[in-house]
């Protein structure tokens, strides 16, 4: 599996499509196997949600993002856990270990939790 993370300085940008570059970190078995810093390829409608889906991203950790985005990722099959701040490498850790918290969308594009767990953490 892969998890993406939209950073800016190293910590989880609040909003998605503006962060200037990308955390994408592959697992096996709930353990991190590589590292990669993509920069961001552009904030235009769609482009992001195909470009980690080539990329192989089953799971965003963001702050926030729209509507429209959470839509586009569900259709092309990559879960969106909202409401993360603070250090990408540590988000992606607590992911892992199913000690993340999701909350409210920092961007103020979408109310409450598009995870899809119900019930107030990020779990997997």
């Amino acid at each position: 599996m892969k998890i993406a993370v939209p950073m800016e300085g190293g910590l989880v940008c609040p909003h998605f499509g503006h962060a200037p570059e990308f955390l994408v970190v592959a697992t096996d078995e709930d353990k991190p196997v590589a590292r990669e810093v993509y920069e961001n390829p552009g904030h235009e409608p769609g482009r992001l949600p195909r470009w980690l889906a080539d990329l192989g991203v089953k799971t965003i950790l963001a702050g926030g993002m729209g509507d429209r985005a959470v839509s586009l990722f569900k259709a092309n099959g990559i879960r969106v856990c909202l409401g993360v701040s603070g250090p990408a490498e540590e988000v992606v850790d607590a992911f892992l270990s199913g000690r993340l918290e999701e909350g409210e969308s920092l961007c103020d594009h979408q109310p409450g939790s598009v995870c899809g767990h119900g019930d107030g953490g990020c779990h997997h």
